[in-house]
């Protein structure tokens, strides 16, 4: 194995990483700024507030978004071991 195949295979694996993390962080990241609008709006200032909407948009994206999820880590890691010959040698 030379370095460059290291390499590719490293950035391919962080491209899926990041596929795959993207839909949940970012739905988090939406719920949150509303809830923290809607804070800023009536002044409420108690933490644990934007935890059950984060908690519960998390959840949906996993439901919605799973099987996506898991047949992309299915195909990546298919992908990698059928490359596996080719890498060696």
């Amino acid at each position: 194995m030379t370095p460059d195949v290291i390499s590719s295979i490293a950035e391919d694996t962080v491209l899926v990483a990041i596929k795959l993390i993207a839909p949940i962080l970012l739905s988090s990241l939406a719920i949150g700024l509303l809830v923290a609008m809607f804070q800023a709006a009536t002044q409420i200032n108690e933490q644990t507030l934007s935890f059950i909407p984060k908690l519960a948009m998390v959840i949906l994206v996993l439901t919605l978004a799973g099987p996506w999820m898991l047949q992309a880590i299915i195909d990546y890691f298919q992908n990698l071991m059928y490359q596996i010959p080719t890498l060696i040698g």
